[in-house]
């Protein structure tokens, strides 16, 4: 395993209501010294939330929102923080109730991705959502979000939707679905 590089100064070089960008300077194992900027989040660091809600065996939820880096509304899987105290599942179950308007009667946590871990300290807890039931509670979202729905036996052509871009989203979906087929519960 390799040695991490030994860090010689931080500092915080841009600030937002969200964000911070620091700045770290890195000194290698073999001497060669860099300086790497990440963007760090302003929040309090209980991470955030993915959900795969699978309608039926073969169909995952999916949310159209607004999305401001992109400029443009786009589908994804319902997500959101984790709020003090919270539980992953439980976060989950609420991020789903809110935004899509179901709740899950089973949840399982099937992993953790990174956005850009090269430029981004933020990583999202991939949670799959299973016997939903109709529940909706009050989000934060600005206005009702449009719930669709996406065969998981055709992933290869959601990157064909001008609507859809979100790589952790996609990888999120090959995650429930091949553990879907593991399993014998995915109708082949």
């Amino acid at each position: 395993m390799r040695q991490k590089p030994t860090v010689l100064a931080r500092e915080i070089v841009a600030s937002s209501r969200l964000f911070r960008v620091e700045e770290l300077q890195l000194r290698f194992s073999n001497g060669v010294e860099r300086t790497y900027e990440r963007l760090v989040s302003r929040g309090s660091g209980y991470g955030a939330v993915m959900v795969v809600a699978l309608a039926d065996a073969a169909h995952a939820l999916l949310v159209e929102e607004y999305c401001g880096g992109t400029d443009t509304y786009e589908l994804s899987l319902p997500k959101g923080l984790v709020e003090p105290g919270e539980d992953v599942l439980v976060a989950a179950n609420r991020e789903l109730r809110e935004e899509a308007g179901f709740g899950a009667r089973r949840l399982e946590h099937l992993g953790e991705l990174s956005l850009s871990p090269g430029y981004m300290s933020q990583k999202i807890q991939v949670v799959l959502a299973q016997d939903l039931y109709p529940e909706h509670l009050p989000g934060d979202e600005p206005e009702p979000l449009r719930v669709d729905q996406v065969n998981l036996g055709e992933l290869s052509q959601l990157l064909q939707n001008p609507q859809f871009s979100e790589g952790r989203a996609l990888a999120a979906l090959y995650l429930a679905r091949d553990l879907l087929i593991q399993r014998g519960e995915f109708p082949l």
